[in-house]
């Protein structure tokens, strides 16, 4: 094979390692490493890292490299498409603090059983932050819904799941 396609193939065989990376995750050498950084090239140095020497695998099987065994596999974008496709039932539930689409954002975002009452009454509460327009995007809605879960003490763990 030529010296072009190995690049070539060396590129294309990273691509897939890329996409699943879910912009690194949280532990394996290479998020730690390259931590901080944003950018195609970080983000594939330490996904490259991490799968070069699996370690993030190792890891989370072990509980070492920043890794635990009790992590949650989440995904921002199912989020975003939540709130956008049920922006008016979520906003309406918000505002009363109870309801099927709030229950299912929590659910979504991982709030455990014991937090619900509470995540419930934060949003009522917070409302108008979180929806602070008419028009608000689901972005403007999970970045303010971040803001508002990382200012309680008890609920600030579970805005990391709101990306």
């Amino acid at each position: 094979m030529t010296k072009k396609g190995l690049v070539l193939a060396a590129i294309l065989g990273a691509i897939p390692m890329v996409s699943m990376a879910d912009n690194v995750g949280n532990c394996g050498w290479g998020s730690k490493v390259f931590d901080g950084q944003s950018g195609v090239v970080p983000q594939s140095l330490a996904v490259t890292t991490n799968g070069t020497f699996g370690n993030q695998t190792f890891g989370i099987t072990s509980g070492t490299s920043g890794c635990t065994q009790d992590g949650m596999v989440k995904s921002s974008w199912m989020t975003a498409m939540y709130i956008d496709g049920n922006r008016h039932q979520l906003a309406r539930d918000m505002a009363v603090g109870e309801g099927e689409t709030l229950d299912a954002l929590a659910s979504l975002i991982g709030v455990e059983e014991q937090d619900r009452s509470l995540f419930n009454q934060t949003l009522k509460n917070n409302y108008a932050k979180i929806y602070a327009s008419e028009n608000a995007s689901a972005v403007d809605i999970m970045s303010a819904l971040k803001v508002v879960l990382s200012s309680d003490v008890t609920l600030a763990r579970y805005s990391e799941n709101v990306s």
